[in-house]
């Protein structure tokens, strides 16, 4: 049997951080813009068919297990869980995830001049600005933005040296936290903190099929129990009947009188209701038992009659159980206990967190921008000639686009800059309730580690104790079923001589049948117990053969 999980949590943010196609891949449009799948089709029940055999379901522990691991509704739930961790490991990438922006606007404007330098009795305009920028966090705290800035302008105006007239700029920024947020371990404090809940949430999921496979087993041995009742309620339905039909014929005979056929007659009217209530009662343990392998979901497993193949009796050589022994397997094995454990460790990244925050925000900032300008060059004589009026063009030098670029990348007419920017906040309040948050939940959660340490050995004593009582309750039931078996033997015998009655036979019968369900109701116990104790080491994955991955 295998439960298919994820071993760390970086496989599975790298398996989920692999569907996500970057810009600009093919797939990476069809994700953006096609409609995503959300869908829910639940899946059918798997393998019901492979136990079916002479229209019967014929069932071992270890194969009904398997169908409950297979159909089972609680674990397709547990798992879900995982999968919600998971994508908070690929939520805790988001900060360093890239932006792209792009942004263009075409204006075109008309204006009455109102004075003469306008050029122009009407000015009309044409702005059409191009913004582009791609910005990013890194891992190491470094914040940079790429940024390309160009614009055409283009008017009637007169004193327009550059008509249309384009200018481009390419800019570089950063900023480079110096305390706060400064390094690769500390940004990836919230990533850390996402694998390591994952590694909560697997534990998690573990000791939810630890009680699961539990409960299922139970359910299994409680339908065990139920068959073998109804079997000795049918064995003394027959023992009863045998007595009616010869305290019957003994009154045919004239050997007793009708006085003495009452008594039979009600014990045989007892174990018919007997009979009658342990068949309602095995219906319903196997209903319970359908509803645990997912038969209860289709239709053709519904009513299929259910054969259980394992015995009730135990093994009679069965070892005894170290009690110490018992309890170190738990403290390494207890998926709860690791659990809590692995939770101290997220407490830790916490407190580094909050320390964090602790720190003033200091930051070396930079910046490098490059210019260029292109267009159409009018030449001109002067600003206004000698009457007054606009200066004629005496020569057109021909430009455009190219012109821009060129200026840009020759880095000719740099602008560059560094700073420093600090915020020293007088008093934090919340970030030092943060820390001291964070190292209360610490050490609560210490102390649950230990409490629950305590409570798991005081659950294993408890256990081992309770599997060798039931040990010994199972070889006493053995012997007082067969003693019950004797002395019903002698009864009969001693009642078919004349020298006993048949009360004494008929409660030798009854006797029996105690001793019968007593042994039954041992066995089963036992069965129980052991299974606990497995669950309570947290043994009882790796003894059904359940491999978690």
């Amino acid at each position: 049997m295998h439960v298919k999980l994820a071993a760390t949590g970086l496989l599975c943010a790298a398996s989920l951080a692999a569907q996500m196609t970057s810009f600009p891949k093919p797939d990476y449009f069809r994700e953006a813009f096609t409609k995503p799948h959300t869908r829910v089709q639940l899946e059918v029940p798997v393998r019901l068919g492979d136990f079916v055999a002479n229209d019967k379901m014929e069932l071992s522990l270890r194969s009904f297990l398997e169908l409950v691991m297979a159909n089972n509704t609680e674990i397709a739930l547990s798992r879900l869980v995982i999968e919600t961790a998971q994508n908070a490991i690929t939520r805790a990438y988001a900060p360093f995830d890239p932006v792209a922006l792009a942004s263009f606007r075409n204006q075109r404007s008309r204006t009455p001049a109102n004075d003469v330098l306008a050029g122009a009795t009407t000015l009309s305009t044409l702005n059409q600005p191009l913004n582009l920028s791609y910005q990013q966090l890194l891992q190491n705290g470094t914040n940079y933005t790429v940024s390309f800035f160009g614009t055409k302008n283009a008017t009637n105006s007169g004193f327009q040296n550059f008509n249309p007239a384009i200018n481009t700029n390419l800019s570089v920024n950063f900023a480079q936290p110096l305390l706060r947020n400064r390094g690769t371990y500390v940004n990836r404090l919230p990533l850390m903190i996402a694998r390591s809940r994952l590694r909560v949430n697997e534990y998690t999921l573990r000791d939810n099929l630890l009680r699961i496979l539990s409960e299922a087993e139970l359910t299994y041995w409680a339908l065990v129990e139920a068959r073998e009742n109804l079997a000795v309620a049918e064995s003394g339905l027959n023992l009863a009947g045998q007595s009616l039909q010869r305290s019957e014929r003994e009154l045919e005979l004239g050997a007793i009188s009708e006085l003495d056929i009452f008594q039979p007659q009600a014990v045989y009217a007892a174990a018919k209701i007997q009979v009658a209530q342990a068949t309602y009662f095995l219906r319903q343990r196997e209903d319970a038992l359908r509803r645990q392998m997912g038969a209860d979901l289709d239709p053709d497993f519904r009513k299929m009659p259910i054969v259980l193949t394992e015995s009730v009796l135990p093994p009679t050589d069965a070892p005894t159980t170290d009690p110490e022994m018992a309890v170190e397997a738990a403290l390494a094995l207890r998926p709860d206990l690791k659990a809590a454990i692995q939770t101290l460790d997220v407490d830790d990244l916490q407190i580094k967190t909050a320390a964090n925050q602790l720190k003033p925000d200091l930051s070396i900032t930079g910046s490098y921008t490059a210019q260029g300008r292109g267009g159409i060059f009018n030449q001109r004589t002067n600003v206004f000639d000698q009457t007054g009026s606009a200066s004629t063009i005496v020569n057109t030098i021909p430009g455009g686009l190219g012109d821009a670029f060129d200026q840009l990348f020759g880095f000719g007419f740099p602008v560059y800059s560094f700073g420093l920017q600090l915020r020293l906040p007088i008093r934090d309040r919340a970030a030092s309730a943060a820390m001291a948050d964070a190292v209360v939940n610490k050490r609560r959660d210490a102390l649950q580690v230990r409490n629950l340490t305590q409570g798991v050995r005081l659950e294993v004593l408890t256990a081992v104790n309770q599997v060798e009582s039931s040990k010994a309750s199972v070889e006493l039931a053995v012997v007082a079923r067969d003693l019950a078996q004797k002395r019903l033997d002698a009864e009969q015998k001693k009642y078919e001589l004349g020298t006993s009655q048949i009360f004494f036979v008929l409660q030798a019968q009854n006797d029996l049948i105690n001793s019968q369900s007593a042994l039954v109701r041992e066995s089963v116990g036992y069965r129980r117990n052991q299974l606990n104790l497995l669950r309570r080491t947290g043994e009882l994955l790796e003894e059904r053969g359940v491999i978690v991955q």
